[in-house]
């Protein structure tokens, strides 16, 4: 028996999103754009928040301990500069993914299994990622 989609509001959003980016960018070319395009705004927005949080002046001296409030801020950019830096990572592999070049044949082919993929709530990659939402925290 194959596994059942999740239904809650988060899933059903990335369902949504999912089969939309599948629709509207169905050729390997438009993905390759898309999703160029999704790490740099990714990283120019991470990188802005990393730099701004910085600017903010340490409120304890050397030697005093750190108010809770600060340590989170301290952790919390610790963790964006990890973001960073395999966001860098990533933009490194995707370079490697613009050197893909397919015949329109296999384009057609990504367009003819588009229409396929996009409304398949089955998708393994759709239930994999699914799982995904299910064990990171909502932070918002």
């Amino acid at each position: 028996m194959p596994e059942e989609p999740c239904q809650c509001p988060d899933c059903l959003r990335f369902y949504r999103e999912h089969d939309r980016l599948i629709r509207e960018n169905p050729s390997l070319r438009q993905q390759q754009e898309l999703n160029w395009a999704a790490l740099q705004a990714f990283r120019t927005l991470a990188g802005r928040v990393l730099e701004d949080l910085q600017k903010v002046p340490d409120a304890a001296t050397p030697g005093q301990e750190l108010p809770a409030e600060d340590e989170s801020l301290q952790q919390a950019l610790a963790d964006l500069e990890n973001v960073n830096a395999h966001l860098f990572s990533i933009e490194v592999l995707m370079e490697r993914i613009f050197d893909v070049r397919v015949p329109e044949a296999v384009e057609q082919k990504f367009k003819e299994l588009a229409g396929e993929l996009a409304p398949d709530p089955l998708n393994a990659d759709r239930l994999r990622l699914n799982r995904l939402l299910h064990q990171t925290p909502d932070l918002s």
